[in-house]
């Protein structure tokens, strides 16, 4: 089977709510990172033969295929063909899998993976909005699973109690990932992955947004403490949750034929493509297991990766992750998670794997694996070689 290889990762910087991106419509944000892979490879935008756009909330303006007129707000010529797809939180990280599937297939050569979420203009949950009395699930569902509903917030409570986390462990992790985004903005870690956003702020002065607007800079045990739980009785708290973010990604990916031909350089050959389904109640569990058999499928062990990104939707979830599979802490999320820098949903996966690639490249290491936990309890696993 062909190989298929990851040129370029790109990202813009994450927005807050209401934030310094909340003016850009999520086609244009999308089309920041479409024409960043192009204008860093310097690839013909007509060589593109497919682009994959994740994207969790499909309503509004993200609505009317979003991914296609992502295409349309960019450089991209309009023969280029798009699909817009949802896997939930991994969507482009799933993005990324079926731009790799076509490629390995022999089916395409140069593919654009990539995710948008414009979480101010388009709310979280505003695709689900049903009339009032009226589940968005079937009677046979719900009965299926002996549920009213299903809830991420509830799944990730359901975590915390089975593996034991208290709210102390839960903050101290919280901070750890702040702390951590702190040190690699400083450092210049994010300065490779990020694509600078012309923006105005709110006086009308020109700006340039590159730097993730979701870091607390003045964060610290006493102020994590001092969040209200989001559950009475719970240990989660806003602060010990992703935040909810503006921002889109992307990454090309593309056949050794295509890299000849192009005169392209790979950054990492994709190693192993993995996804399953588990249990849709506690939900966001499933990464535990995806990840024992995506390791199993690549002939590898855990000690065997070098770094490891795990979305931080809840901070249960990655650290539910590290003691199931034994993992070493010192690998996980090292330049901050999405506590820190933000969840912009569809966005996440393509986010993430830049994030991964660059870190690997900075640190001189080979092996890097990103999973996702995805609502519906859904997971994706991709292993990546560094080159």
């Amino acid at each position: 089977m062909a190989e298929a290889y990851i040129v370029e990762a790109v990202r813009t910087a994450g927005g807050r709510r209401n934030g310094r991106l909340a003016g850009i419509h999520s086609d244009d944000l999308g089309a920041l990172s479409l024409n960043a892979i192009l204008d860093r490879t310097g690839l013909d935008p007509a060589a593109v033969e497919d682009v994959i756009i994740g994207c969790v909330t499909q309503a509004g303006e993200q609505s009317m295929h979003v991914g296609r007129y992502c295409v349309l707000a960019s450089k991209l010529p309009a023969s280029v063909p798009a699909v817009t797809i949802d896997r939930q939180c991994g969507s482009s990280q799933q993005a990324i899998q079926f731009a790799a599937q076509a490629v390995m297939s022999g089916t395409q050569d140069i593919v654009i993976a990539g995710g948008v979420e414009s979480m101010t203009r388009t709310p979280m949950g505003s695709a689900a909005r049903v009339p009032e009395g009226v589940s968005p699930y079937s009677d046979s569902v719900l009965k299926r699973f002996g549920v009213d509903g299903f809830s991420q917030f509830g799944g990730a409570e359901m975590i915390a109690k089975k593996h034991g986390f208290s709210r102390d462990m839960l903050d101290a992790f919280g901070l750890d990932s702040h702390k951590k985004a702190q040190a690699a903005t400083n450092s210049g870690a994010f300065g490779t992955e990020i694509v600078p956003v012309d923006i105005v702020l709110a006086d009308g002065t020109p700006d340039v947004h590159t730097k993730d607007e979701g870091i607390r800079w003045d964060a610290s045990p006493e102020g994590m403490a001092n969040v209200k739980l989001l559950v009475e009785g719970g240990v989660i708290t806003a602060a010990t949750s992703s935040q909810i973010t503006d921002g889109s990604s992307a990454v090309l990916v593309v056949s050794e034929r295509a890299l000849k031909e192009h005169n392209l350089t790979p950054l990492a050959r994709i190693h192993n493509l993995t996804v399953t389904g588990g249990d849709p109640v506690i939900m966001l569990e499933e990464p535990l297991f995806a990840t024992e058999k995506a390791l199993k499928r690549a002939g590898m062990k855990i000690d065997d990766i070098d770094l490891y990104e795990v979305n931080e939707a809840f901070a249960p979830v990655p650290m539910a992750w590290l003691k199931h599979l034994g993992a070493d802490p010192a690998k996980l999320n090292v330049n901050g998670g999405a506590i820190a820098l933000g969840h912009p949903l569809g966005a996440s996966g393509t986010k993430l794997m830049a994030t991964l690639i660059n870190a690997l490249k900075a640190r001189g290491k080979r092996w890097g694996l990103q999973t996702m936990c995805e609502g519906g309890g859904l997971a994706n696993v991709t292993i990546i070689e560094a080159l």
